[in-house]
C-alpha cells in the first residue's frame, strides 16, 4: 500500500507538472505583466561575474551541483582565493573529502585549472593577464541559479540580473535593478538574492527591497539569504523596522521562514532552497483560494 501511495503522488506531480506547462502557454508573459505596470527590460543576465562552465552540456550537472548549500559556500571561497589555493587551504565548511571532490569537478568541469597541486581560476577570454580578479561575488551566479530553481522546480518563466526602465507617462514607481523576475501562473514574482550571511546585511538593504517591491507592485516578493542561520535574531527585526507601522509585521510561516502579509516573504537556505520556495507559493496560493472554496472556520468537520 506504501508503495503504491508513493506512485500515486509521483503521478500527481507530474500531472501537476504538465498543467502548470499548459497554464504557462495561456497566460501573459513576463514581459507582458511588467509592460502592464509600466515597466520594460532593457538589460538581463549579466555574464561579467557569472562563475559557471563555458560548455553548455555540463550547465545541467552544475545545476544540480548548486542545489547542495556547501558546494555553494565552497564556490564562494574559491571566489575569495581565486588567484591561487590548495585544497586544504580552502576546507573549511565540508571534509577534505568533500572539498577534494568538488575541487575535481570543477577543473574537469574547466573552471579550475592546476598547477603543482595548486588551483586557481581558469581565466576567461578577454580578461586582462595580471587581472587578480575575474569573478567579484558570488551575487550573480546565485541569482543565476535561483532563477533556474524557478524555472525547473515550478516551470516559471524567469529572468535573473534585469535592470527596469520606466516607461515615461505610465504611473507610479521607479525603475532599477531587480535580481529575480518570474511568472508563475500569470503572476508577477520579484525575488531578491543575498549571498552575504544576515551579520553583513543592512536597514538600507531591507529598505531598497521595499522600496522596489512598492514601486513594481508585485504579486509576490521574496527575500532571500542563502543562509542556514537564524532570520530571527537579526533580519526579521531589522523588517519590522522598515515596514509601515500600520501594516503587517512579520509572521512565522515555517521554521526561519517568514510571511508579511499573504504577498512577501522572508526566507533562508536551511532544508532546500526549491522546498522553501514551494511553502511560499503553497502559502499564497491556498490565502488566495476563491471564496466558494474557502474553510468556514466556524464549520464543524
Amino acid at each position: 500500500m506504501e508503495q503504491a501511495g508513493i506512485k500515486e503522488l509521483e503521478l500527481l506531480r507530474e500531472e501537476v507538472k504538465r498543467l502548470r506547462i499548459m497554464l504557462s502557454h495561456s497566460t501573459p508573459t513576463l514581459e507582458a505583466l511588467l509592460k502592464r505596470r509600466g515597466f520594460l527590460i532593457y538589460k538581463k543576465a549579466p555574464s561579467d561575474d557569472l562563475l559557471m562552465p563555458a560548455e553548455e552540456k555540463r550547465l545541467e550537472g552544475w545545476y544540480e551541483a548548486m542545489k547542495r548549500y556547501s558546494f555553494r559556500l565552497f564556490l564562494r571561497d574559491v571566489i575569495k582565493h581565486q588567484a591561487g589555493f590548495t585544497v586544504e587551504g580552502i576546507t573549511r565548511y565540508s571534509t577534505a573529502g568533500v572539498t577534494g571532490g568538488y575541487t575535481r569537478y570543477l577543473a574537469e568541469a574547466g573552471v579550475l585549472e592546476e598547477e603543482d597541486g595548486r588551483y586557481r581560476l581558469k581565466r576567461k577570454k578577454g580578461i586582462r593577464p595580471g587581472s587578480l580578479r575575474e569573478v567579484k561575488s558570488f551575487g550573480t551566479t546565485l541569482e543565476w541559479f535561483t532563477a533556474q530553481v524557478l524555472l525547473h522546480e515550478f516551470q516559471a518563466q524567469a529572468e535573473w540580473g534585469v535592470k527596469l526602465k520606466k516607461k515615461s507617462g505610465s504611473g507610479q514607481g521607479v525603475g532599477g535593478d531587480y535580481d529575480v523576475l518570474a511568472r508563475v501562473d500569470g503572476m508577477l514574482l520579484y525575488m531578491e538574492v543575498k549571498s552575504s550571511p544576515p551579520k553583513q546585511i543592512y536597514p538600507s538593504e531591507i529598505r531598497a527591497f521595499l522600496e522596489r517591491a512598492r514601486g513594481l507592485a508585485p504579486d509576490i516578493s521574496v527575500f532571500f539569504m542563502d543562509t542556514e542561520l537564524r532570520m530571527k535574531d537579526k533580519i526579521v527585526p531589522m523588517f519590522e523596522e522598515a515596514l509601515p507601522p500600520s501594516g503587517p509585521r512579520p509572521a512565522r510561516l515555517y521554521k526561519e521562514l517568514f510571511r508579511i502579509g499573504d504577498d512577501m516573504f522572508i526566507i533562508n537556505a536551511k532544508g532546500s532552497v526549491a522546498m522553501n520556495l514551494e511553502r511560499v507559493l503553497g502559502h499564497h496560493f491556498g490565502s488566495h483560494r476563491p471564496p466558494a472554496l474557502r474553510q468556514n472556520k466556524t464549520e464543524k468537520n
